[in-house]
């Protein structure tokens, strides 16, 4: 008998208002940006969220994660439902939801110390023992030590998304979503990140939503991909089924208009 998802999605609607067209009396018309998404992500899986600019795959994840209120629809994390639950009610879920941003600069708090921003977390969640786990999760992400009294300016981008990281996998979530995180960084700082993910998710069963327009790093990491286009899912499938047979037509566009190159199984070694 096949375990339950993770996560279920069922026919998730969510507008923005359209303050670009509002009246001068009057509220402004709303713009649909996810339009009845239905899927699962089950338990172990690292899929990949993929689409073009404006396809609502930030927008999802940030929904998934309860940073954006929904208009309709479910979302179910571990047989419950999470979609309207109040801030109290959601936060004991907090620690076993956590996500990493594109712009650790923007999510790291300029003025506090690496350690404190590691421990935050921690501290929100009534875990004991705060020093040894934010030490853990240094060594989880391969920083020093030392790195507990830094700043974020003082660390390199990649180093910076380290630091995301650790703090992500302080609290032992069950779930991580991943939005974009290695776009800003150069080739080899990219390679590392990724390499470190895939052995946390194999060595913390994890469950990873991994965000990105990289199609050969989709490729690379993920063992199912989603396909988003305006707002609506168009294919889901297993990564290497999608990348080598495609049946949405926008899925082959997509893999025609980036090109690809050849992985060798040491890719990211």
């Amino acid at each position: 008998m096949m375990a339950a998802p993770l996560y279920e999605i069922r026919d998730l609607r969510l507008s923005f208002p359209d303050l670009a067209h509002k009246p001068l009396f009057g509220a402004a018309p709303r713009v649909e940006v996810l339009k009845g998404l239905s899927f699962d992500i089950q338990r172990g899986d690292v899929i990949g969220i993929v689409g073009g600019s404006g396809s609502g795959k930030s927008t999802l994840g940030r929904a998934m994660v309860r940073l954006l209120e929904v208009d309709s629809g479910q979302i179910r994390f571990d047989g419950a439902d999470i979609t309207h639950l109040e801030e109290d009610s959601l936060r004991p879920l907090r620690k076993r939801i956590q996500m990493i941003f594109q712009d650790p600069m923007s999510s790291l708090n300029p003025r506090h110390r690496v350690g404190t921003i590691i421990a935050g977390p921690l501290q929100l969640h009534g875990f004991d023992q705060i020093r040894e786990r934010v030490d853990f999760a240094l060594s989880q992400v391969g920083l020093p030590l030392a790195f507990r009294s830094r700043y974020p300016h003082e660390l390199s981008g990649g180093q910076r998304q380290r630091v995301g990281i650790a703090r992500a996998i302080a609290t032992e979530p069950d779930f991580i979503l991943a939005d974009e995180v290695v776009s800003g960084l150069d080739v080899s700082s990219q390679a590392q990140v990724l390499n470190l993910l895939e052995r946390l998710v194999r060595d913390m069963g994890l469950t990873l939503a991994f965000i990105s327009h990289d199609l050969s790093v989709i490729r690379r990491l993920c063992q199912t991909t989603l396909v988003l286009h305006h707002g609506e899912v168009v294919e889901h499938a297993a990564t290497e089924q999608l990348f080598g047979n495609p049946q949405a037509q926008y899925t082959r566009e997509l893999l025609e208009a980036i090109p690809l190159p050849e992985l060798s199984p040491g890719w990211l070694d």
